[in-house]
């Protein structure tokens, strides 16, 4: 198709191409005229910010301050915990046990997996060795992964609940600190427990508003941080607090019920995908069953072992690639 003098010139165009890609990627902000478009719409806002009365736009803006600078509190105290210890990873389960029990409970299964393996499967001693190491480093991981899964759908499902005796009890008159210690005894769990912890922090002198920033590094869930918000406003700025934990209870239930719906309507693709995956193990163990001497060269020669770890690593990416597809953010 092209001549064999044109090839360092196709080369280079295609440099020259993809350099004026990127290029192009990184000043698009500032040529598209989005900055500008944001500047006009704030000045338009200020504009009809000092168009009202002197006394209602002072207050607007005294609140919009204060809701701002909350909000870049919260934003701020949650970029500085983005890492997160062992410590508070089994909180965040619930677990009762500190991390050395942790590491010890990991290194017996470590060498629970590794004599399995190697003495019960007569594996080879790398494999076993490979074995162990999951065993210790993978599968405790995962088994905590899913138990703080777990408990944080339990926390959801009731949160709600929480909330509206929290507006009952303030339409009543009773104060927010009585409201969170019915719920603390009235509660099921992981709710009573989360909410006790609160309110015995705020009987050592800790503030409410630190105490719920607190529950949300236990419960990293923006349903929590909602509510954190919710109640730091009203306690700088003021304001109807039953009204606005009414709303927050609405919304709530609201995105549980997306949820749910979300989950109906990716149950056939999670099904489909385990059918796809599970298919090549089946079909192996079923092939190795009626005919072993017709696959026992994959298990018996280094270029079947080559092609079951090719395999295998393609078979690892397309269930995450599925994994990805299916499992949707809300």
């Amino acid at each position: 198709m092209f001549d064999a003098s044109m090839g360092p010139y196709v080369i280079a165009g295609l440099i020259a191409l993809a350099f004026a890609a990127v290029v192009f990627a990184l000043l698009f902000p500032y040529v598209s005229g989005d900055r500008e478009k944001d500047k006009r719409i704030q000045g338009v806002s200020d504009n009809r910010t000092r168009k009202m009365g002197t006394a209602a736009a002072e207050a607007t803006t005294s609140r919009k301050k204060s809701v701002a600078d909350s909000l870049k509190e919260i934003d701020s105290r949650a970029k500085q915990k983005e890492k997160v210890t062992l410590r508070l990873q089994l909180q965040r389960a619930g677990l009762q046990v500190t991390p050395r029990d942790f590491y010890i409970a990991s290194a017996i299964s470590g060498v629970l997996c590794f004599g399995l393996v190697y003495t019960g499967l007569q594996a080879p001693f790398m494999g076993a060795l490979v074995a162990g190491f999951i065993g210790s480093v993978g599968l405790p991981r995962f088994v905590l992964g899913k138990m703080i899964k777990r408990r944080q759908a339990k926390f959801l499902n009731e949160l709600a609940n929480a909330i509206d005796v929290v507006v009952r009890g303030v339409k009543s008159g009773l104060p927010l600190n009585e409201c969170l210690q019915v719920i603390s005894r009235e509660s099921p769990e992981p709710i009573a427990g989360e909410f006790r912890e609160v309110v015995d922090q705020q009987r050592l002198g800790v503030t409410l508003g630190e105490a719920l920033e607190r529950m949300c590094d236990r419960l990293p869930l923006p349903e929590v941080r909602f509510l954190a918000i919710v109640i730091g406003i009203q306690q700088q700025a003021g304001g109807n607090l039953s009204e606005a934990l009414g709303n927050l209870s609405g919304v709530l239930r609201d995105r549980l019920r997306m949820q749910l719906k979300i989950k109906g309507l990716s149950a056939e693709a999670k099904a489909s995908a385990g059918v796809l995956a599970s298919l090549p193990p089946g079909v192996m163990t079923m092939v190795y069953l009626t005919s072993p001497d017709y696959i026992m060269p994959l298990f018996s020669t280094t270029m079947g072992r080559f092609l079951i770890g090719v395999g295998a690593c393609w078979m690892f990416t397309g269930v995450m690639v599925m994994r990805k597809m299916i499992n949707f953010k809300y």
